[in-house]
């Protein structure tokens, strides 16, 4: 069986440890979720401190993690199909920050009480599932990291390197650049600077040729220059490079 025999969760971990899936994991995996649901944009999928009994996978879309502060708004984190967005709810059952859709998404929900089967039953996949979120968590340490070390401008092309290469794991990328639903008020909020800022960022990253952004797409002539600009390293991303894990995490 391929990926395409599961429609709703066959982007997870692709690129990634889905080799390490067996197919029993992939089929218990699939089973997990029911229906998928639209949602349109700015919908609230978690809001902070109420109790989750159900975590979200995202099929389409793109998804932010975000917390205010006072009036403003600052996102920490971003979301690709294939991610499991929430699901260190099902440990923590509070989020300290929202979940909410950039843009029209598609998900699916799994059940806490079904979850509790996996980690009692499905030991491999538990450990797959607990894989996912601490690549979350590695992800979110290279944004601290890059928001500290960056100017705004690489900070930007940090992000917008990050997302190709996460998008290019399930597929969704191209080699010139991929789609992306973000506005600049997004883009503003996730490098830590303003609207009025995030203006002038994106037009002096256009300027030296380095990213196009329009119209809902990114367009990226000269990849290697965009990397180097951003000082961009692959590793935490743990799919390719000296982090990439190949064989072991396979089925106990």
């Amino acid at each position: 069986m391929t990926d395409s025999d599961y429609p709703l969760s066959g982007l997870f971990l692709r690129g990634r440890l889905r080799h390490a899936m067996t197919e029993e994991d992939k089929s218990v995996l699939e089973g997990l979720f029911g229906e998928p649901v639209r949602l349109n944009d700015g919908a609230r999928i978690v809001s902070r401190g109420e109790v989750a009994d159900r975590s979200t996978l995202l099929i389409d879309g793109f998804i932010a993690r975000s917390i205010t502060d006072k009036s403003d708004g600052h996102i920490v984190g971003l979301q690709v199909p294939g991610d499991f967005v929430d699901l260190h709810a099902f440990a923590l059952k509070r989020l300290d920050h929202d979940v909410t859709a950039i843009g029209t998404v598609s998900v699916v929900y799994a059940s806490h009480e079904r979850l509790t089967g996996v980690m009692r039953e499905q030991p491999h996949l538990a450990r797959l599932l607990w894989f996912s979120t601490l690549l979350d968590a590695a992800i979110h340490r290279e944004w601290i990291l890059k928001l500290q070390e960056l100017r705004a401008d690489q900070r930007l092309a940090h992000i917008i390197v990050e997302l190709w290469h996460r998008l290019e794991f399930v597929g969704l990328a191209d080699p010139h650049g991929f789609n992306m639903p973000l506005f600049q008020s997004h883009l503003a909020d996730a490098c830590g600077t303003t609207a009025v800022h995030i203006n002038r960022v994106i037009r002096s990253l256009r300027e030296r040729g380095l990213v196009e952004i329009n119209r809902g797409r990114v367009t990226i002539p000269d990849r290697t220059a965009l990397e180097e600009f951003a000082g961009f390293r692959r590793d935490y991303l743990y799919g390719e490079g000296t982090l990439a894990v190949g064989t072991e995490l396979g089925p106990f």
